[in-house]
């Protein structure tokens, strides 16, 4: 009966309550006024140009404008890269590959990877905690089965949750929007979260800003990763997870 009962405890009759609702549309809010701010603090001038890169060529028409910008308006732009990718990052729009790019193009390799760096861990953070608000009824009155299966993977790594995490960050293993909208429902801990999202994107952000300064000269996506590149993301990866095993070792 003692089971029968948490079973059902953990099943809410709604999956989304007016609070969660409601802190979801303030996020929605608060970007949209953001990238309002920015639109009404720029000059007046044909903003045609000012929407989502699908390609490469989009991409490129989008860096050649937005260079004559950053100079002089440096703010707004860094509050409009900031909403557009946190944006982006929170409800799973694909295609933050080509803003990382992007960053590249107009900031250059470290103040780049910096921003990617930042914005990355920031929208990660909203989708964690969106998922955490909305996700977890969700995906508990849909599919309980699922969810204690990971659950459960996650609780047998739980002494070196954060050597997996940023294994799982490193790695291609599984798509980084599954990594952000799964872990709080898996029960990872925020302050886990966090340290492997920020560490663990800084060697994919590196090559991907670092080929963002070269933009014209790119190809395809796939041009990103050549052996250069794979072995850059390598050696970055050894030293962004070397702390964790140190700290393991004098364990």
């Amino acid at each position: 009966m003692e089971g029968r009962e948490e079973i059902k405890a953990s099943k809410p009759s709604f999956p989304l309550t007016f609070w969660e609702v409601a802190v979801a549309s303030t996020m929605v809010i608060g970007i949209v006024l953001g990238l309002v701010g920015v639109y009404l603090t720029m000059p007046a001038s044909d903003y045609s140009f000012l929407k989502l890169p699908r390609n490469l060529e989009d991409l490129q028409i989008l860096r050649d404008n937005l260079e004559s910008y950053t100079s002089d308006y440096t703010v707004q732009v860094l509050v409009g890269y900031f909403a557009v990718y946190i944006f982006m990052q929170t409800f799973m729009i694909p295609g933050t590959v080509f803003m990382s790019l992007l960053a590249g193009a107009l900031f250059g390799v470290f103040k780049g990877v910096a921003l990617v760096v930042f914005t990355a861990t920031a929208g990660a953070s909203s989708c964690y905690f969106l998922s955490k608000l909305i996700g977890r009824p969700l995906v508990f009155s849909l599919w309980p089965d699922k969810l204690s299966f990971f659950q459960a993977q996650v609780a047998q790594r739980r002494e070196r949750l954060l050597n997996y995490m940023l294994f799982l960050r490193l790695t291609p293993t599984l798509p980084n929007t599954f990594i952000n909208v799964a872990s709080p429902i898996v029960d990872v801990p925020y302050h886990i979260f966090f340290m492997a999202t920020s560490i663990g994107l800084i060697p994919a952000a590196y090559i991907t800003v670092r080929a963002g300064i070269a933009l014209s000269e790119l190809q395809s996506l796939g041009d990103l990763y050549d052996f250069n590149s794979i072995a850059t993301l390598f050696l970055i990866g050894v030293v962004s997870i070397t702390p964790t095993l140190m700290s393991k070792t004098k364990h």
